[in-house]
């Protein structure tokens, strides 16, 4: 799965939506002290979602809006694979595919990108203030 050579950030945007997906996944598995397994899950995602600006912002020296539109990229990536996993689930299970599965194929990504967005384009404003 290489990105073509002038497009480090699709490869990194396909990576860290995979971690997403990962997280989301693993730490939804166990059954006992959820909502702890709940927050170890958001502070890994927060952990991805950092790095993952930290690499925009040094590595690549990517502008605020690219940075932030591929680290919402990332999210929207992570929560429409968490989408098809859900459903895929709701199917194995013999509960089907409603319309609540077709509509949450496009509202996580776009839920949890939006806000994705917004925060990635207030980090890059900070780490570019910083680094002045």
């Amino acid at each position: 799965m290489d990105a073509p050579s002038g497009r480090p950030w699709l490869r990194a945007a396909l990576l860290v939506g995979a971690v997403y997906f990962v997280i989301g996944r693993s730490f939804a598995a166990p059954t006992d002290h959820v909502q702890a397994w709940r927050l170890a899950a958001w502070a890994a995602s927060g952990v991805a979602f950092a790095a993952h600006i930290a690499y925009e912002h040094f590595r690549l020296r990517s502008a605020r809006r690219a940075l932030a539109s591929r680290a919402a990229l990332a999210v929207a990536i992570g929560a429409a694979a968490l989408a098809v996993a859900g459903m895929l689930h709701a199917v194995s299970v013999g509960s089907g595919i409603g319309p609540s599965w077709i509509l949450a194929l496009v509202a996580w990504p776009a839920i949890t990108a939006v806000p994705a967005f917004c925060a990635a384009f207030v980090a890059g404003t900070v780490l570019t203030r910083l680094g002045r």
